[in-house]
């Protein structure tokens, strides 16, 4: 490995620990808004197993998301945002 790439990456890794630790803020930090998965699904007007179904999940996951228990992450959580924004599309998309 380059030495030079090595320093940055030994420079990172303390850096995130400082950042972990307290002692230093991150210089940017990015939030995901996830929309209520329950407001979503009305929107598409599917019912949990139809909806579980579409996005590839269980519907007892579906219904922790829905009961706010849990919370979507990841791939879910970006496919529904896609679902509540532009659900025609998306169904029609997840659906071929």
């Amino acid at each position: 490995m380059d030495k030079a790439l090595f320093s940055d990456l030994v420079d990172s890794l303390k850096e995130a620990s400082a950042i972990r630790a307290g002692k230093k803020s991150a210089s940017r930090r990015t939030t995901l808004v996830t929309p209520h998965v329950r407001e979503v699904r009305a929107q598409t007007g599917l019912t949990q197993a139809e909806f579980a179904r579409v996005l590839q999940v269980s519907v007892k996951t579906l219904q922790n998301w829905e009961q706010e228990r849990r919370s979507p992450t990841g791939p879910a959580a970006a496919l529904i945002k896609i679902v509540s924004v532009a659900p025609d599309v998306a169904l029609k998309a997840l659906h071929a």
